[in-house]
């Protein structure tokens, strides 16, 4: 995966949610704000994009967009349960159409048995489908990590809540 093919996928998702009327939000964990970067790559994003949020630590998690502190401590950071409150939050908290949250383990350190290096969750939240979460597990080193799940959130909002839309548009 290049840099051309996240530049693609932000312009096909940009022009997706313009054609929609549609904003986005993200909120990021491992990829550190790496979405919202590819996102605000394209010119005229701010018609669809106004924030995200780099929700680094379990704090920036709880405070900047609600993920409760007993959710955290009872399934970690990287879980399902976390990253659909992350989406639920950011959604809520930009007010916008569409969230997609991240959180996972990039590596080289912090991975178990249970979560390896490469684990990551993803949350997907919209106003009118609700929030659905998805897990991968990539290979490679961090900046490959990071990089696959770039494109992941990034192809997954396209393909299962974009695309259908526009035929209806």
């Amino acid at each position: 995966m290049t840099d051309k093919t996240l530049r693609q996928l932000s312009h096909q998702v940009g022009e997706a949610l313009g054609q929609l009327g549609a904003t986005l939000t993200t909120a990021e964990s491992c990829t550190g704000g790496w979405i919202a970067k590819v996102i605000t790559d394209v010119s005229g994003s701010s018609a669809w994009f106004e924030r995200g949020f780099v929700t680094y630590s379990n704090e920036a998690k709880h405070q900047m967009i609600g993920v409760d502190s007993g959710t955290l401590e009872t399934h970690g950071a990287v879980s399902e349960a976390v990253v659909r409150e992350m989406a639920q939050g950011a959604l809520y908290a930009a007010a916008a159409d569409y969230s997609v949250a991240v959180s996972g383990i990039a590596g080289p350190n912090g991975g178990s048995a249970e979560k390896p290096v490469g684990t990551v969750w993803f949350g997907f939240a919209s106003k009118k489908e609700g929030t659905v979460a998805h897990h991968q597990c990539f290979d490679g080193d961090r900046d490959s990590v990071r990089r696959q799940a770039t494109e992941y959130a990034l192809q997954t909002l396209w393909e299962e809540f974009l695309k259908n839309k526009l035929d209806t548009v």
